[in-house]
């Protein structure tokens, strides 16, 4: 029980440094596992997903052009201390770039909702409820569902109900975003981006089988 508290109590200071602080620790967390993934075809696919979330979190230009995806591929080599192998568009920068002086980056002090989705989910929510075409807003509800149990499923052990992820976004966006849960499951609109092999703890909560660990009786 104690590990366990421990655990939980994670410090920002107790945590390896993030090579670039914009993005967040939860994108850092996906990096440190694309890494870890053997299957190169699932690597390179996994890559393009990261590169595109970095761009939708990104304060620059979101159009592709090949300047800018350069740069976003650039800070995934970064993110992962140049020791990725996969097949980019753009090849892995010199690692002398990183002596350059980054640009400041602007910080917010409100308290985050939630700190296991962090901060950009929460600026991912105020960009969907500015959107005005419905269809590209579910859209985009969507995808941060799939973020958010993608970043759920990195920090904890424990499943998380599409209910439970639907609920988040409507506390994270003051109701201002709605959730068609039957579609959801339907559809597995929230499927975690990444999937994660860890075992989990479905089990929480529930009492014994009869018959397990029976105890044995006296003659």
């Amino acid at each position: 029980m104690k590990e366990e508290a421990k655990t939980m109590l994670d410090y920002n200071t107790q945590r390896p440094e993030m090579k670039l602080k914009e993005y967040g620790r939860n994108v850092q967390m996906l990096v440190k596992h694309l890494r870890t993934v053997e299957d190169r075809e699932t690597r390179n696919k996994m890559a393009y997903t990261v590169v595109d979330l970095i761009k939708q979190l990104s304060s620059g230009p979101k159009d592709y052009t090949n300047e800018n995806m350069q740069k976003y591929w650039d800070d995934l080599y970064i993110m992962s201390d140049f020791n990725l192998d996969v097949d980019s568009p753009f090849p892995m920068p010199e690692k002398e770039i990183l002596g350059k002086k980054p640009q400041p980056v602007k910080y917010v002090t409100d308290e985050v909702k939630f700190k296991h989705y962090g901060r950009n989910i929460e600026l991912l929510v105020e960009k969907a409820i500015s959107i005005e075409d419905e269809e590209e807003k579910q859209a985009a509800v969507y995808y941060i569902g799939r973020l958010m149990k993608t970043f759920y499923t990195t920090w904890n052990r424990d499943n998380v109900t599409e209910e439970a992820i639907a609920d988040n976004i409507k506390q994270l966006s003051n109701g201002k975003l709605s959730v068609d849960i039957d579609h959801v499951k339907a559809t597995n609109g929230f499927d975690a981006i990444f999937k994660d092999n860890r075992p989990r703890n479905n089990n929480k909560g529930k009492r014994p089988s009869k018959g397990s660990n029976p105890k044995r009786r006296r003659n």
